[in-house]
């Protein structure tokens, strides 16, 4: 990585050095194109800074597929740990050595004629296409409700959370169950913490199925091929990761067993009174849908088992092991003994300092595959940006390769029109 000295003008602006700002400064370095790579925080900050201690990829290692940067460890089958991911990720970046400038806040674009205007924390600068790279992830959501819960009990986020050594003595509460949520309700179960997780409508998948991981059932019937053009995909970019783990070789995450040994299981939060939470009485429906999504795809590996004529072990369907009785719709924090609650509940994106017409109804860009609907605004690193695979290591650099690949292009078209115009 590099630090440039700021110029005046770049034929490209990158704001946003994650792994989707980085892809695309590799593929602008492969076409020559000068730019800039403007980052708030640090390079790669979430993955360093933001993940508790005992992350590690849900997907398994083969699936990190950044620009000539695919995995080469000794375990393709495995899931890397933090300390892992950080040195795969902290390569990338060597190889790559984009011209990044740290700590540098973008707080404004906007069209200037032809070209656009950003203003940074570093300066003003122009350019002649830009590529947001900002993720949905920028800022910790946490609901409103938080304000009303007693001051004395503490309240991480996800992005704060390390280790249950961190939290005081007492119970815990987990308010969300997509992949983060469950996975850290799990790190405190084995910490041997009492826990107690607020459910949401996240589904789940089955870690392995007749013989085999099941992303790589999933990857031979091409799921990670299917991109958002497809009838009814369209709506996966706002869907919820399913729950599962890596961890310790990778297994189910089953929180119905979870509630037989002891965790408490809850519908989703409806609020904070009088120093109560409160649920709504969808517990079971929570945990059914979970459970309908996981036996639908092991119906699909079925499926495609059966077609193919594939010699694999014996699967059936997942029967419950525990059922909730009568739906609990309210908590007395202190009486339960309850003294630190974990925010589980995702993130926003931070697309303030964007004053160009690139969002729909609902504050999202649109676009097709990363190019907006203002020429020469590019937009990268978002889940389902093409494929299931765009906001992870496995299809960010191909959705990199083709957002470039399209800017590469418009920059040539307009040189040559320039030529030609000179000419004349």
């Amino acid at each position: 990585m590099t630090t440039p000295s700021l110029t005046s003008h770049y034929s490209a602006v990158v704001i946003g050095g994650g792994q989707a700002g980085l892809s695309a400064s590799h593929y602008l370095k492969r076409h020559g194109i000068d730019h800039v790579v403007f980052e708030k925080k640090t390079v790669a900050h979430k993955w360093k800074n933001e993940r508790w201690d005992a992350v590690c990829l849900v997907t398994p290692n083969w699936q990190c597929q950044l620009p000539d940067h695919s995995y080469d460890g000794t375990d393709p089958h495995g899931f890397m740990v933090k300390d892992e991911i950080l040195a795969y990720v902290d390569r990338f970046v060597k190889k790559v050595e984009a011209p990044v400038f740290e700590q540098t806040s973008v707080t404004s674009l906007e069209k200037h004629g032809g070209l656009f205007r950003l203003e940074t924390s570093a300066g003003a600068v122009t350019a002649d296409a830009v590529v947001i790279a900002t993720s949905l992830y920028a800022d910790p959501a946490i609901p409103r409700a938080a304000e009303r819960l007693p001051e004395d009990i503490m309240q991480l986020h996800t992005a704060a959370y390390r280790n249950a050594d961190q939290l005081p003595e007492g119970g815990v509460i987990v308010v969300g169950s997509g992949q983060s949520g469950c996975q850290i309700a799990e790190d405190l179960y084995l910490a041997g913490r009492k826990v107690h997780l607020v459910t949401g409508n996240a589904p789940r998948c089955a870690r392995f199925y007749r013989g085999r991981d099941v992303v790589d059932w999933l990857s031979d019937i091409g799921q990670y091929d299917i991109t958002v053009e497809h009838d009814g995909m369209t709506k996966k970019k706002h869907d919820t990761n399913h729950y599962l783990t890596g961890r310790d070789g990778g297994r189910d995450i089953d929180l119905r067993k979870f509630a037989l040994e002891g965790m408490m299981l809850y519908g989703r939060m409806s609020g904070v009174a009088a120093g109560r939470m409160l649920f709504e009485p969808n517990l079971k429906a929570n945990l059914d849908g979970a459970d309908r999504v996981y036996n639908g795809i092991n119906a699909l590996i079925d499926r495609h088992i059966a077609e193919k004529g594939i010699e694999a072990p014996a699967g059936s369907p997942y029967v419950p092991v525990w059922e909730p009785g009568a739906e609990i719709v309210e908590l007395d924090l202190k009486a339960e003994g309850i003294t630190s609650v974990i925010w589980a509940t995702g993130f926003s994106p931070d697309w303030s300092f964007v004053g160009l017409p690139i969002f729909d109804g609902n504050a999202y860009p649109v676009h097709r595959r990363g190019v907006t609907v203002v020429d020469g605004v590019y937009v990268l690193g978002l889940p389902w940006l093409w494929t299931w695979g765009s906001g992870r290591f496995l299809s960010v650099g191909k959705d990199a390769e083709h957002v470039v690949g399209h800017l590469a292009a418009r920059l040539s078209a307009q040189a040559s029109s320039l030529k030609q115009a000179v000419s004349a």
